[in-house]
């Protein structure tokens, strides 16, 4: 009996382990989020195994009184889900620079900017198209850093991106 208990342990494990994930070795792309004003993002994921990557983002927020640059890095693990749908989970810092765009009047110092610096998480899941080289995802990215523009020192970001594998 501890034969076949473990003979199927075994078969189940192989089975799990023998998905085969189809992590692009590299990815480049737009990812368009809202985290206090709507921007986009180049981003660009660079392969390290078929579990793990990087991933670099350079882009801009505005909204109706902030302007905003960011540039955030990530190292993201990837876990296969079903043929061509991945998720992943990564821990990752940034750099951001803002400008205030209110109008306060004549009596109050309208040059309002700053530079903070963050950690931030990320979790999403993603398709990778099997003919054509697109990958489509979907990810949230908690943040929580020194110096926002609002004085509050978190963000959540929501991310919709495109990109092209290669």
């Amino acid at each position: 009996m501890k034969k076949i208990i473990l003979s199927a342990f075994m078969l189940l494990g192989l089975a799990f382990s023998a998905q085969s994930q189809d992590i692009a070795k590299n990815a480049l792309g737009l990812r368009l989020g809202s985290n206090d004003g709507f921007g986009a993002e180049i981003s660009y994921q660079r392969g390290l195994s078929q579990k793990n990557r990087l991933e670099f983002d350079l882009g801009w927020r505005n909204s109706r009184n902030i302007d905003a640059v960011k540039a955030v890095g990530l190292y993201q693990w990837v876990w296969n889900i079903d043929q061509g749908f991945n998720w992943y989970a990564g821990v990752g810092a940034g750099i951001a620079a803002w400008d205030d765009k209110h109008e306060y009047g004549p009596a109050y110092n309208d040059d309002l900017n700053g530079v903070y610096v963050f950690a931030a998480g990320d979790i999403g899941i993603e398709y990778g198209f099997k003919n054509v080289p697109i990958l489509l995802s979907i990810d949230a990215r908690p943040e929580i850093g020194s110096g926002y523009y609002n004085d509050d020192n978190f963000g959540f970001d929501v991310g919709l991106g495109v990109k092209f594998k290669f």
